[in-house]
């Protein structure tokens, strides 16, 4: 039997141990600030690529993109994108095609925005999660857009257009954005705002259409150091024998962050797989950038915006964007299921729910480590073509000062030529519309 100086000596002893041991590396419980973030793309609603194959036919075009975009619903979708938020309650969004969907009835009407994606699902989550705004500069960056002009772009919806507009017919448009969404509670730690282009551009007509494409960013405190977060969407077109813009856009963002010394979140839509570009018997379903020996070799970073990313020393948080079971795109046009022509070799490769590509990645650099990632929203109901990525982050930093503002690269306005051009294109439609009503 003890004495009670004994079991204080042995309680003590125990104690000591325990303490040494929860001071070693193997068991020390971190200090450092967490900050959960996602990486969602809304998907504007329409399959564009589709689209594309109709110009120069216009109304065929954006009618054919109208009749996708009322039975792709976001008022039903954004549902399931709330119960994902709700569900991972991350900190920091990052949104890719925040679209705004806008319709006027003549050439002298005011534009009316007719769906806000990024609008509808603030206001289904209730206020908790607002855009990044500070000294009068919101997270919130439109990119590639449509105008709205009669004749061109006119199409028809009763059910939806009558109400607004008291007409069956109007020119209708649209434009996708950047945004960073945050919580509500972390209006206080915005430190500063800021929204930039990307310099290379993809021209589908040239002078009259051209995709331009940036980023948000944002510099908050988390736990009382400065982190940059910032949301992006990369160019997913590209044309044989050339750099991929995605590729350009990509070195041109390593540049802009290289005098950051805080920590750096990077997320979003990079439209690049690590198997890119790929070569001629390698299995491509996606249609991703393919290699050539001048421009695009096997392996080299030179046409691929991931391997861009990971030669500067950007981490990327996971999960593994090896495995096929985290590819994060393949869903159909409407989000009925995977694109049928592309599931059965989804299959092949590992994935049974249809994805093919691994698009969509959180970058980490200058510190911040992944606590843990996963994928979600690969089964149905879909709320995007996309699925989605959140990560918990360890914030490891020594760098209590924010860094410099990151460098303004000026936008695209549309050029004296390209509105002469439009007016053309408006006015020679206009009188060709008249003629075959005349016939």
């Amino acid at each position: 039997m003890l004495s009670h100086n004994g079991s204080v000596r042995k309680i003590a002893g125990a104690f000591t141990i325990f303490l040494a041991l929860s001071l070693t590396p193997e068991f020390a419980v971190s200090a450092e600030p967490t900050v959960t973030v996602m990486s969602r793309n809304l998907y504007l609603g329409a399959d564009v690529g589709v689209a594309l194959q109709l110009i120069p036919d216009l109304p065929a075009a954006a009618q054919f993109m109208w009749g996708q975009v009322a039975a792709t619903d976001f008022e039903k979708r954004s549902e399931v994108l709330v119960e994902e938020i709700l569900q991972e309650k991350p900190d920091v969004i990052g949104i890719q095609e925040a679209t705004r969907w806008f319709c006027k009835k003549t050439v002298f009407s005011k534009k009316k925005t007719v769906f806000d994606f990024t609008q509808t699902l603030m206001d289904k989550l209730g206020g908790n999660y607002v855009l990044a705004t500070k000294d009068g500069v919101t997270a919130f960056n439109p990119g590639y857009s449509i105008p709205a002009i009669p004749f061109l772009t006119t199409v028809e919806d009763r059910k939806i257009f009558a109400p607004l507009f008291g007409t069956a017919k109007v020119a209708c448009g649209f434009e996708i954005a950047d945004a960073l969404l945050i919580k509500k509670s972390l209006q206080g730690s915005l430190l500063r705002v800021g929204n930039t282009e990307y310099e290379s551009s993809y021209k589908i007509i040239p002078t009259i259409m051209t995709i331009h494409r940036g980023y948000t960013w944002a510099d908050i405190s988390i736990g009382g150091k400065p982190v940059r977060f910032i949301s992006t969407h990369l160019e997913s077109l590209w044309d044989p024998g050339k750099v991929p813009t995605a590729a350009k856009q990509a070195a041109q963002l390593v540049s802009d962050v290289a005098n950051t010394q805080t920590p750096i979140v990077i997320m979003g839509d990079f439209n690049s797989d690590p198997r890119d570009p790929r070569s001629a018997d390698e299995a491509n379903p996606g249609e991703q950038p393919e290699s050539d020996l001048k421009v695009c070799p096997v392996g080299k970073s030179t046409c691929s915006a991931f391997k861009i990313m990971k030669e500067n020393g950007f981490i990327d948080a996971g999960p593994d964007s090896s495995d096929p079971l985290n590819y994060t795109w393949g869903m159909n046009a409407l989000l009925t299921g995977p694109d049928s022509k592309r599931v059965a070799r989804a299959n092949m490769m590992g994935n049974k729910f249809g994805f093919t590509d691994r698009l969509d990645y959180i970058f980490l650099k200058n510190g911040p480590a992944a606590v843990s990632s996963k994928i979600f929203g690969t089964k149905p109901p879909y709320g995007s073509d996309h699925a989605g990525l959140v990560s918990t982050i360890s914030i490891s930093s020594s760098t209590l000062e924010a860094s410099p503002e990151l460098p303004k690269h000026s936008p695209f306005p549309i050029s004296f030529w390209q509105i002469v051009t439009l007016v053309l294109v408006v006015l020679i439609s206009w009188l060709t519309v008249k003629w075959i009503k005349r016939r």
